[in-house]
C-alpha cells in the first residue's frame, strides 16, 4: 500500500492539478518549499481550497521542512494532506508553555479544527527543548485520520482536545516524555509504535463519563529510549479517564503497577482502565495496580466492532481501516 500511495504521488504531481468546472477552484493542490508547487506553504495552501465544499481536495505536500504554526480552519472539509515521505516531509515549530507565559493549549504546531481530514506520509514535529509542555498535533475535528505519520515531541505532543470527536491513528510513530497522549476525544492507535522518551506516563485520557470509549490502542508497540526504565500506561487527567490496551508489544520499560491515580485515590473509583492479551516484559500482570482491569475474550472482542468503538455516533468507517465492522 505504501509502495502504491508514493506512485500515485508521483504521478499527480507530474500531471499537474485539475481546475473544478464550476469555477477557479482546484481538487488537488501541490505544496512545495523550492517554489516548484502551487504554494510554497500549507497556510498559504488554506487559502485555496473552497470553504465547506462538497468534493474531496488532496493537497499534495513535497519534501522539505515546513517550519510554521498551521490552522486547519473548521470551513475546511474533506481534505487529504499526502506528505511526499514520512520522513522527508517535515511540519515543524518550537513553541512551547514557557514562551510568555503561552499556556499548553497554544503551542500546537498544527491544529485541526475541520472534520473528515487525512493526514498521510508526513511528520509533524514541535521540536522545543524539554522545558515545559510543547503540542504538536492538536485537534479539535471530528472524523480525523492519520495514517504512516510521525508525531514528535516531548512533553504533550498530541492533544486530541473535544469530547465527542473521532480519530485514527494508523500505523504511526509518536514518541514523548509526559502525558504525550492527551484530552477527551474517542481514539483509536492501531499498529502503532509508542515511544517513550523519560521516565513517565504515556496517556492522560480526561474522556467524559458518558463516553464509553476513549483510548484503545490494538496491536501497537511500547519501546523506550535507552536508560528509560520506569513508564507507565496512563493516570486519569479527568476522573473517569478510558483508556485500554489490546494484543499490544509492551516493552521491560512498562513499569509492574502499570498505571496511576495521579496523586488522588479517588480516580482508582472512577477511571476505566483495562487491558487484553499483551505480550512483552511489560505486559506481566504480576504487580499491576488492583484497580485497573482485564478484559475477558467477550470484553475485548466489543473493539472490534466501529458501533462500539465510536458508538455516539456510527457514520464513520476510515477507508483504510484493519478494524472489523
Amino acid at each position: 500500500m505504501k509502495n502504491y500511495l508514493h506512485v500515485v504521488l508521483a504521478v499527480l504531481m507530474l500531471a499537474g492539478t485539475s481546475i473544478q468546472a464550476a469555477g477557479q477552484w482546484k481538487d488537488t493542490i501541490i505544496v512545495a518549499r523550492d517554489g516548484t508547487g502551487d504554494y510554497r506553504t500549507l497556510t498559504e495552501a488554506m487559502e485555496g481550497i473552497r470553504a465547506f465544499m462538497d468534493y474531496k481536495v488532496t493537497v499534495l505536500i513535497k519534501n522539505g521542512v515546513y517550519k510554521e504554526k498551521v490552522i486547519v480552519p473548521s470551513w475546511v472539509q474533506h481534505v487529504d494532506f499526502v506528505g511526499e515521505s514520512a520522513e522527508g516531509t517535515v511540519i515543524t515549530y518550537d513553541d512551547h508553555a514557557n514562551i510568555n507565559r503561552m499556556g499548553t493549549f497554544r503551542t500546537y504546531t498544527l491544529k485541526v479544527e475541520g472534520n473528515d481530514i487525512t493526514f498521510q506520509d508526513l511528520t509533524i514535529e514541535n521540536n522545543a527543548a524539554q522545558i515545559g509542555q510543547a503540542v504538536a498535533l492538536h485537534t479539535e475535528g471530528d472524523r480525523l485520520m492519520f495514517v504512516n505519520c510521525r508525531l514528535l515531541g516531548n512533553q504533550d505532543t498530541v492533544y486530541i482536545g473535544v469530547a465527542g470527536t473521532r480519530l485514527y491513528f494508523l500505523n504511526c510513530y509518536i514518541e514523548g516524555t509526559t502525558d504525550f497522549i492527551f484530552g477527551p476525544s474517542t481514539a483509536l492507535f492501531e499498529d502503532c509504535v509508542i515511544h517513550s522518551k523519560r521516565n513517565s506516563y504515556i496517556t492522560a485520557a480526561s474522556t467524559p463519563a458518558d463516553v464509553a470509549v476513549g483510548y484503545v490502542f490494538r496491536n501497537c508497540k511500547l519501546t523506550a529510549a535507552e536508560g528509560v526504565d520506569k513508564v507507565y500506561l496512563g493516570r486519569p487527567w479527568r476522573p473517569y479517564a478510558a483508556t485500554v490496551f489490546i494484543g499490544c508489544d509492551m516493552g521491560k520499560h512498562i513499569c509492574p503497577a502499570g498505571w496511576d491515580n495521579w496523586r488522588n485515590a479517588e480516580n482508582e473509583k472512577t477511571a476505566r482502565y483495562a487491558e487484553y492479551g499483551n505480550r512483552g516484559e511489560g505486559a506481566k500482570q504480576a504487580g499491576r495496580v488492583k484497580w485497573a482491569r482485564i478484559l475477558t475474550s467477550e470484553e475485548a472482542a466489543r473493539y472490534d466492532d466501529w458501533a462500539y468503538v465510536f458508538g455516539f455516533c456510527n457514520d464513520w468507517q476510515p477507508v483504510e481501516a484493519s478494524i472489523k465492522h
